[in-house]
C-alpha cells in the first residue's frame, strides 16, 4: 500500500501588504495553497483576517514578528527589542548580534509574543499553527517563550524550518554556516515541541536565502515528496516593484505565485494522490 503524501504550501507575511494578500486570495482559488501566516503589525492586517474569515479552507497562522516590522505593544514597553525608531531591527543579522550580545531581554519578548498572539486571538479567527518572521522563533530562549504561549492558547501545531543545507543556489560557506545552524535550532525546537505536545510537520522545504521557489523547483518537491506531511514555505505576491520597494528585499513574489497557481504543479500532485492542506490536518483538522 502506497504511504500517504500532504503537502502544506505557506504564505508567510499574511499582512503585511495588500499585494500580498491579493496573491494569497489567488492561491486560495487558482492554486494549491491552504495555508498563511498573518503578521499581527501588518499594516494590511485587517484584510488579511477578512480574507480568512470568508475561506474557511485556509488555515492562519500567526507569524510572530521580531524583525523587519512594526511591534504591537508601545516602543518605551519593549527597549530592548526595537531601535531608535521604535521599529525591530531590520532584519536576523541586526537582532542575532544584539541577541548574541546579551542585550535581548526575554521578558520584553514575551510581553511583545504575547501581545501579537492575543491581537490575533481577537479576531475570532481560529489559529492553525506559529511560526515566525525570519524564523527567530527558534532561538534558545524565544523558542521556549513561544511554545508556552502556543501551548496555554491551546494552539496545536508549530513550523519547524529544518531546511535542506544545499537547496537552491548555493552561496558557499557562510551559507553552509547558516543553513547548518538553522538546520540545528529546527531539530532543536522540534524536539521541545514534541515534549509540550505541539505538533509540526514531517518534512520541512522552501529556500531560506530569499530566492524564489519557482514552478519548476516546486514541481520538484512534488515529484520528489516524501511520506508524511511537508511544509513548503513560499511568499508570494502580485507586482514585484511594489513589494520589492516596501520590503527592501528583491524577491520574486511574482514567481512565487505563479508556482503555487501552476495547472502543471496541480496536474502533478493529482497524478501522485498528493492532497494539500494546512496545519489542521496534523490533528485532525480540515
Amino acid at each position: 500500500m502506497r504511504s500517504l503524501k500532504y503537502i502544506i504550501i505557506n504564505a508567510d507575511d499574511f499582512g503585511r501588504h495588500e499585494d500580498i494578500n491579493a496573491a494569497v486570495a489567488k492561491g486560495l482559488v487558482e492554486g494549491c495553497l491552504r495555508s498563511a501566516t498573518v503578521m499581527p503589525g501588518g499594516r494590511a492586517f485587517a484584510g488579511a483576517v477578512e480574507l480568512a474569515r470568508h475561506h474557511k479552507e485556509l488555515g492562519l497562522g500567526v507569524h510572530f514578528t521580531l524583525v523587519d516590522g512594526r511591534p504591537i505593544l508601545p516602543p518605551a514597553e519593549i527597549p530592548s527589542l526595537v531601535t531608535e525608531y521604535g521599529l525591530f531591527y531590520p532584519d536576523h543579522n541586526a537582532f542575532l548580534k544584539h541577541y548574541l550580545q546579551g542585550k535581548v531581554n526575554f521578558e520584553e519578548v514575551r510581553q511583545e509574543l504575547a501581545a501579537q498572539l492575543s491581537k490575533v486571538e481577537g479576531t475570532g479567527v481560529p489559529i492553525s499553527h506559529v511560526d515566525s518572521h525570519q524564523h527567530m522563533h527558534t532561538l534558545p530562549g524565544i523558542i521556549d517563550i513561544v511554545l508556552d504561549l502556543t501551548k496555554a492558547a491551546g494552539i496545536r501545531a508549530m513550523r519547524t524550518p529544518c531546511t535542506p543545507v544545499f537547496a537552491g543556489h548555493f552561496g558557499g560557506l557562510g551559507q553552509l554556516v547558516g543553513r547548518l545552524g538553522l538546520s540545528t535550532l529546527a531539530r532543536l525546537s522540534a524536539y521541545k515541541a514534541k515534549k509540550c505536545g505541539i505538533l509540526t510537520p514531517n518534512h520541512f522545504a522552501g529556500i531560506v536565502a530569499g530566492e524564489a521557489v519557482s514552478e519548476k523547483e516546486l514541481l520538484q518537491v512534488v515529484e520528489h515528496l516524501q511520506p508524511g506531511t511537508t511544509e513548503v514555505m513560499m511568499h508570494p505576491g502580485i507586482h514585484n516593484e511594489i513589494l520589492q520597494q516596501d520590503s527592501g528585499w528583491q524577491h520574486d513574489f511574482e514567481e512565487e505565485l505563479r508556482a503555487i497557481t501552476s495547472k502543471e504543479v496541480r496536474q502533478a500532485m493529482e497524478k501522485r494522490k498528493i492532497c494539500p492542506v494546512n496545519f489542521r490536518h496534523l490533528y485532525g483538522g480540515v
